[in-house]
């Protein structure tokens, strides 16, 4: 019998200074079972920093021709491709070629590094690509805030997200790797 998704439930209140945006969003995530928490938060800061009433997650790890969150236009057309993780460099050429914008955070410490030595010249030359790297810490410390039933608040300013779940806050300051020309 095939493992079931975990559901989690999250209440996030959104004050981004930056672009302004404001706004309070219910929730529902899927973490499929090879899911990881750490990957999951990562998902819902995505969802946090680029929030839009047509920001939809993604089938995500369970497929490849989705990623974990896009924003599409009412004609069909992909204004915003969003992935977590170490994508491979083919994935994103292919999401480049289909999205008016790619968005990558990446996190995993030196494994993140190493990918980012691996894979950075290649993906330098995507003209629509941002990369964000997650520290360790930053992940580690934004991963003890999942919980089943979460009520969240972000505030972003000055390119500096405070997520907080009332007794805890979390800083998170994203490191650029590369971004899009235009």
């Amino acid at each position: 019998m095939a493992l079931k998704s975990t559901v989690y439930k999250a209440t996030l209140g959104i004050a981004d200074m930056d672009r302004p945006y404001y706004g309070e969003h219910n929730l529902t995530l899927a973490r499929h079972p090879s899911e990881t928490e750490q990957r999951l938060m990562v998902r819902l800061l995505a969802f946090a920093l680029y929030a839009d009433e047509r920001l939809e997650f993604g089938r995500g790890i369970s497929s490849d021709d989705e990623p974990a969150l896009w924003l599409k236009e009412y004609s069909g057309e992909i204004r915003l491709w969003i992935e977590v993780g170490l994508p491979d460099e083919r994935l994103l050429r292919r999401a480049a070629g289909r999205a008016e914008n790619v968005v990558v955070f990446a996190y995993g410490g030196k494994a993140m590094e190493m990918w980012w030595q691996k894979e950075g010249t290649a993906l330098a030359r995507l003209r629509n690509l941002h990369v964000f790297a997650l520290s360790d810490e930053q992940s580690t410390a934004l991963t003890a805030l999942a919980d089943r039933n979460m009520s969240l608040q972000c505030t972003v300013q000055d390119s500096q997200v405070w997520i907080t779940n009332g007794p805890a806050t979390v800083l998170i300051e994203l490191r650029e790797l590369t971004h899009a020309a235009g």
